[in-house]
């Protein structure tokens, strides 16, 4: 399970012209999912997620975490980030998981999310989405959680 993890002063997703999920301060995370990813992996990824360290402390250190900070989560589901684009042109969605499987592993990932932290929201699945966001540095980090 991979994520795309973007500090943020303010994020928000659109659906067909309507805010579905927004947050301020926190993190935008882009969700993607691959073919044997399983529960294990999202459970270790929201752990990382919600206790990584890429908010300033009091000496401006990267120190404090999404949990410290009390800062929002919005959770974006994007297919394409499991592409494997190692060759050619055009990206192979080979490494992705099917989409009812990557549906349940996201709506798995949200609900452990909503169980542990306050302020969760999420993009929508298989819909075309637009993000916006505010990248507050920017701050974006690659995180996987391996299988």
């Amino acid at each position: 399970m991979i994520g795309l993890l973007q500090r943020v002063s303010a994020a928000r997703v659109e659906v067909e012209g309507k805010i579905v999920g927004a947050i301020e301060t926190g993190l935008l995370v882009l969700v993607g999912v691959e073919r044997g990813d399983t529960e294990a992996q999202a459970d270790r990824l929201l752990e990382r997620l919600l206790g990584y360290r890429v908010f300033a402390d009091a000496d401006g250190k990267m120190n404090r975490s999404l949990r410290e900070i009390e800062g929002g989560l919005l959770l974006v589901p994007q297919f394409t980030l499991a592409a494997d684009t190692r060759k050619g042109m055009r990206p192979s969605f080979t490494p992705a998981a099917s989409p009812d499987e990557g549906e349940r592993l996201f709506d798995y990932l949200v609900a452990q999310a909503r169980r542990q932290h306050a302020l969760v929201a999420t993009g929508r699945f298989g819909a075309h989405m637009q993000v916006s966001l505010t990248n507050d540095g920017p701050v974006t980090f690659w995180l996987r959680a391996a299988q």
